[in-house]
């Protein structure tokens, strides 16, 4: 009598031929990933052009030509998503090496525009801002919209190239479960209050980096404020400012040569 063959019950998944599992060194040579962010005028695009070079600007705030930054590429004529993408996936980038998208937030407004000219709503309708599509709906549209650009930087950093994101700052209240909330300096990108679909979030995930830049200020015995003229850069979180590094964790001066420091 021939054995019968068992096999997996009916309706049940396929069964899947288990993967070897290979180990190794981690991988050397990739690009680092960064976030800076910081006030307008306080010097983040200058920042940005002393990053390793050649250097490359995607200059979305057409802030190069005012600044005259000599020794910088640009990369002009774009001036939607779709433009923004065909290049970053295009050629030419060989000899690049650190790519700046300046600024983020502005490249944000693209993926939004993108999505209200390319999204409609279940009825098919296009509608005229994000709240059109729904309670909560056009930010997940936006953040769908956002994310792919990631992937796009992610591809230059496998090849060794580093990537930046420069954003503009903003405020925002922290939620602290153990005690009262307080305020500090983020990003300014897509971030509900839900907490879902926040393209800042999952960009602070995503970067090696996430870089804050602040004026330094005295504050006397009154409570007053004073100006200097210093600026710091902070690569770590502190209750004034949402930071990160994998390769620095302490506040620096900010000065001719800080790169090194970071992108190690």
């Amino acid at each position: 009598m021939t054995a019968a063959k068992i096999g997996p019950p009916m309706g049940a998944p396929p069964v899947v031929a288990k993967k070897k599992v290979t180990f190794g060194v981690p991988t050397t040579g990739a690009g680092h990933r960064v976030m800076l962010y910081g006030p307008g005028g306080i010097g983040k695009t200058t920042l940005a052009s002393q990053a390793p070079g050649p250097v490359a600007f995607v200059d979305l705030d057409d802030s190069l030509g005012i600044l005259k930054i000599p020794g910088v590429q640009v990369v002009r004529g774009i001036s939607t998503w779709a433009e923004l993408r065909t290049a970053l996936q295009g050629e030419g980038w060989d000899d690049i090496k650190t790519i700046v998208i300046d600024s983020a937030t502005r490249a944000e407004e693209l993926a939004v525009a993108h999505t209200l000219a390319t999204v409609t709503t279940e009825g098919g309708k296009h509608v005229a801002n994000v709240e059109g599509y729904g309670y909560g709906k056009g930010y997940g549209y936006v953040y769908d919209t956002f994310l792919p650009l990631l992937a796009d930087l992610d591809r230059h950093c496998r090849t060794g190239r580093n990537v930046m994101l420069v954003c503009h700052d903003c405020t925002t209240t922290v939620p602290n479960p153990a005690g009262e909330d307080w305020l500090r300096y983020e990003p300014r990108l897509q971030s509900p209050n839900s907490g879902k679909a926040s393209i800042r979030l999952r960009a602070r995930e995503w970067a090696d980096h996430c870089l804050f830049i602040g004026y330094d200020i005295n504050v006397d015995e009154d409570g007053k404020g004073e100006g200097l003229s210093s600026r710091t850069l902070y690569p770590c979180e502190l209750p004034h400012c949402m930071a990160k590094s994998r390769t620095c964790g302490t506040p620096m001066p900010l000065t001719v040569g800080i790169w090194s420091w970071i992108i190690k």
